[in-house]
């Protein structure tokens, strides 16, 4: 029996590995911490994998997790992010540059909202979850999970250059 809850275990790291991942790094802003951050949460469900996979929903079950994690690190010790207001210098500007320029500036601007707000703003508007599922994955109510989606956005709102960049945003919700 333990072979085949480790074999599941393998089969969901496999399937849903990179999409942890990204949602960690939205979370961080930083592609290493994200990946720890997923490493660490993926080390406590494998503990437990018995009842994360009987719940109803294992991937949201370990995404809880991310977010748990997560609050964990800034718990445990201050984490100073210092991010600069202008990216490095570049000798050229093509359409790529330019894709990656502007993930820096959503990423600075993501960087400036505290962690609950952070935590709000990626579950309700880049995981797409309801108000109600984001609230159940962040172990709060559907008020906070709003009062928080409000300020984050708010301050997203003001943040310099973050405009242009949803100016220039395709439309129809491609990521």
């Amino acid at each position: 029996m333990q072979a085949e809850l480790e074999d599941r275990f393998q089969e969901f790291v496999r399937a849903r590995w990179s999409h942890l991942v990204r949602t960690a790094y939205l979370l961080t802003g930083d592609a290493h911490h994200a990946e720890d951050l997923t490493q660490t949460a993926l080390a406590k469900a494998y503990r437990s994998w018995r009842r994360v996979s009987g719940s109803d929903n294992p991937e949201a079950y370990v995404r809880r997790m991310l977010v748990t994690c997560n609050s964990d690190r800034f718990r445990k010790r201050r984490v100073k992010e210092s991010l600069t207001d202008e990216p490095p210098e570049r000798a050229g500007r093509d359409e790529a540059v330019a894709r990656v320029d502007e993930r820096g500036v959503l990423m600075a601007a993501l960087a400036q909202l505290p962690p609950r707000q952070r935590a709000v703003v990626v579950m309700r508007y880049w995981e797409d979850l309801s108000e109600a599922e984001a609230a159940e994955v962040l172990g709060c109510s559907q008020g906070t999970v709003k009062s928080q989606a409000s300020k984050g956005l708010a301050k997203l709102r003001t943040y310099p250059g973050l405009a242009q960049v949803m100016d220039r945003a395709p439309q129809g919700g491609t990521r």
